[in-house]
C-alpha cells in the first residue's frame, strides 16, 4: 500500500538547487508521494483526496540541509580546554597537559556503546530540529580495534533508530594514540624496556590499522568511507596513501582530512587515490587544487572550526571558485574544535569568515555536500524521483538564512516524505 502523500503549497521560494545556482521556483509548490518528491511546480497544487495540504505561508522551501563531515559520536565534553585556549594555551600546551584528541580518546574508550548511541541520539535530535536530514558521522575516538568496532556499532544503531540519513566513516586514522599497539613489544629490542620511538609507534600502529581494523570494519558492514588525519606531524602523504589505499582494497571509499595546519601534499593524495572529499584545506598547494579540480574530489570547508579555534588563516575559496573546485560546508561538530551543531550558522560562518557567496554557500549545505557523499542522485535538490527531504522555514527570502545570525530556520522538517520536526 502506497504512503499517503502531502502537498506543499503557498511557498514564497522554492529553491530547487538544480542547475549552477538555487533554482528558484517563485510563488512555487512540491507534491510529495511514496516518500520521495512528485511534482515540482510554479503553482499552487491540487490535493488528491488522500494528500496533506501543508500552507508554507509565502515561505523558503529547500531541500533538507546535509552535514558531510562531524565527530558526533564522542564520550565527554572537553569545555575546560575550552577556557585553557581562551587565557592563552596553545594547541601543543593543551595535548602535553592531557588535552586534546587523546582526551577524548580516554573517555570514549570508557563508555559503553550504549551510551555512545544514547548521547549520540540527542545530538542527533538537536540536529534535526536546525533542519539536518542526512549527517555523516566518523568513529576516531577510539585508536583501539574495539573502541573504533564500538563507535560505529553506535552508529550502525543511531542509523536504524534516528528520523535522518547516517552516512558512517572509519577514521582509525585520526592520531597515533599514545604508549602502544599492543605494548608495541615486537617493536621493542629484546630485553629492553625502552620506549619505542614516535616512528616505531606510528608504523606499528599504521600496521594495525591495515592488517587488523579496516578488515574489521568491512567485515562487519559498519563503514561506506574510510577518513584520514593527514599532516605532516601525524600521518603524512606517504602514511595516507597507504591507508586510502587499504581501504579501497575492502570497498571503502577514501575521504581526507587534509592541508589544515600546513601544506601536506594531502589535496594531492585525494585526487590521486580517487577520494570523494578532501576537508578543511586552509593551507592547501595550488598543485592540490588543480588536481582536486580535475579528479572532481569535493572540498568540505568548515568555517566553524576556523571561527571555533580563531585561526589565521587565508580562505581558499577564492582559488577553489577559480580552479572549479565543488565546494560544500559541513559543521565538524566535535568536543574540541566545532561544537556546532546547525548548518545555518555554517551558511552564516562560510560567508562571514570564508567569503563565499550566500549561493554557494546554500548549494554548500544541499547538492554539494551530497555530492560530498555520493548521494547526489538521491539528494540534495528538489527533483521528481529523489527523496522528499525538505525544510519548510520562517524566511520570506533565501538571503535571510544566511543573513540572520543564530536564527533557526526551520519551521517543518520532512524526511523521506514523514515530518520529523515541527
Amino acid at each position: 500500500m502506497k504512503d499517503d502523500g502531502m502537498v506543499l503549497n503557498n511557498a514564497g521560494q522554492v529553491l530547487c538547487m538544480t542547475g549552477n545556482e538555487l533554482g528558484i521556483i517563485e510563488n512555487g509548490a512540491v507534491r510529495v508521494r511514496d516518500g520521495r518528491i512528485a511534482e515540482v511546480a510554479d503553482h499552487n497544487l491540487k490535493p488528491e483526496p488522500d494528500e496533506k495540504e501543508i500552507d508554507c505561508q509565502g515561505c523558503v522551501v529547500m531541500p533538507g540541509f546535509i552535514d558531510p563531515h562531524t565527530h558526533l559520536v564522542f564520550m565527554g565534553w572537553r569545555a575546560h580546554e575550552f577556557e585553557m585556549r581562551l587565557s592563552g594555551k596553545t594547541y601543543k600546551e593543551i595535548a602535553e597537559a592531557g588535552g586534546g584528541i587523546l582526551s577524548s580518546v580516554r573517555t570514549t574508550r570508557q563508555a559503553s556503546e550504549d551510551e555512545l548511541f544514547q548521547s549520540g541520539m540527542e545530538r542527533i535530535k538537536e540536529m534535526i530540529s536546525w533542519g539536518t536530514t542526512t549527517v555523516e558521522i566518523k568513529s576516531g575516538y577510539g585508536l583501539d580495534t574495539e573502541t573504533e568496532l564500538k563507535m560505529l556499532r553506535a552508529i550502525k544503531r543511531i542509523s536504524k533508530n534516528a528520523p535522518v540519513t547516517v552516512v558512517p566513516t572509519f577514521l582509525g586514522a585520526h592520531s597515533v594514540p599514545k604508549g602502544s599497539a599492543r605494548d608495541m613489544t615486537e617493536f621493542r629490542p629484546r630485553n629492553s624496556d625502552r620506549v619505542p620511538s614516535p616512528q616505531v609507534r606510528k608504523e606499528a600502529y599504521l600496521r594495525l590499522l591495515i592488517d587488523e581494523m579496516i578488515p574489521r570494519v568491512a567485515e562487519e558492514k559498519l563503514a561506506r568511507f574510510c577518513d584520514v588525519f593527514c599532516e605532516n606531524f601525524i600521518f603524512n602523504a606517504d602514511d595516507s596513501r597507504r591507508i586510502l589505499e587499504a581501504g579501497k582494497k575492502y570497498g571503502l571509499v577514501p575521504k581526507i582530512h587534509a592541508d589544515e595546519i600546513e601544506s601536506s601534499g594531502g589535496a594531492e593524495i585525494a585526487a590521486e587515490v580517487g577520494a570523494v572529499s578532501a576537508a578543511h584545506l586552509l593551507r592547501p598547494s595550488d598543485q592540490g587544487l588543480k588536481a582536486m579540480a580535475q579528479a572532481g574530489v569535493v572540498a568540505e570547508l568548515l568555517p566553524g572550526t576556523c571561527f571555533f579555534l580563531k585561526e589565521d588563516a587565508k580562505s581558499p575559496v577564492k582559488k577553489m571558485r577559480d580552479y572549479g573546485v565543488t565546494m560544500a560546508l559541513a559543521t565538524d561538530f566535535n568536543p574540541g574544535s566545532s561544537t556546532l551543531v546547525c548548518q545555518p550558522m555554517t551558511v552564516v560562518l562560510g560567508c562571514l569568515v570564508y567569503g563565499m557567496t550566500i549561493i554557494e554557500a546554500l548549494r554548500g549545505i544541499t547538492v554539494n555536500a551530497a555530492k560530498a557523499l555520493r548521494l547526489e542522485n538521491e539528494i540534495g535538490t528538489l527533483e521528481p524521483g529523489k527523496w522528499a527531504d525538505i525544510v519548510g522555514t520562517d524566511l520570506p527570502d533565501y538571503r535571510h538564512l544566511a543573513y540572520r545570525v543564530c536564527h533557526n530556520p526551520a519551521r517543518l522538517v520532512i524526511r523521506h516524505g514523514k515530518a520529523v520536526f515541527r
